[in-house]
């Protein structure tokens, strides 16, 4: 897996080495196990997926994380995606919409020792407030904008947020923020997500 994304353009070692110290097949349903280091997404429940080893790698490289960032993560999912952050050093914030699979992925990562990680249900499109500001915030589902609370719980200077912006098909954008009311923006790559949502979904 780690060659096939050396061979599509991610040079950065430190997220190579950290895609290979944290075991995939252990995010995935049993039925997908045998196809866990294909560069591929698969469903996890929830209409939600894990999103394909080139995506993480992409986003994680646009992070620019360094050991002891204070990185928020909207978008749990599987875990994955907050196991390779905390395997680069990070302390992770994460958020899932989702109670059940909130539920699921907390009791994972927790069996897995990743002690610098700390699971919410909440609603992303607020961020996480109590802890802000973050170094770092990821966003692993599509936007149609970006949302305002986000950038404001951007460090400064040097806050970092990587989010995909689009309706079908979304661009991936670097937002910097340099001052309380300056932010720099870059936009690169399409990808395909599953949709930024608003609000909490219970478990039944």
């Amino acid at each position: 897996m780690v060659e096939a994304l050396r061979q599509r353009g991610i040079a950065d070692e430190t997220v190579l080495a950290a895609m290979e110290a944290v075991p995939r097949h252990f995010f995935l349903d049993k039925a997908f196990e045998e196809h866990a280091y294909q560069d591929k997404a698969f469903p996890i429940g929830n209409e939600q997926t894990i999103s394909q080893p080139f995506t993480v790698a992409y986003q994680t490289c646009l992070l620019r994380i360094r050991p002891g960032d204070r990185v928020l993560e909207i978008g749990t999912g599987s875990g994955y995606q907050a196991a390779i952050l905390a395997a680069l050093g990070a302390r992770v914030y994460t958020i899932e919409r989702q109670e059940a699979l909130w539920m699921q992925t907390k009791n994972l990562l927790s069996s897995m020792k990743f002690s610098t990680i700390r699971c919410f249900f909440r609603d992303g499109m607020k961020g996480l407030p109590d802890f802000a500001p973050y170094d770092r915030i990821i966003v692993t589902a599509g936007a149609i904008t970006v949302p305002e609370p986000l950038r404001q719980q951007l460090i400064w200077p040097g806050g970092i947020l990587v989010i995909p912006v689009g309706l079908e098909v979304q661009k991936m954008h670097r937002i910097l923020r340099q001052k309380p009311d300056e932010f720099q923006e870059e936009i690169f790559d399409a990808f395909r997500f599953v949709p930024f949502l608003e609000g909490v979904v219970a478990r039944e």
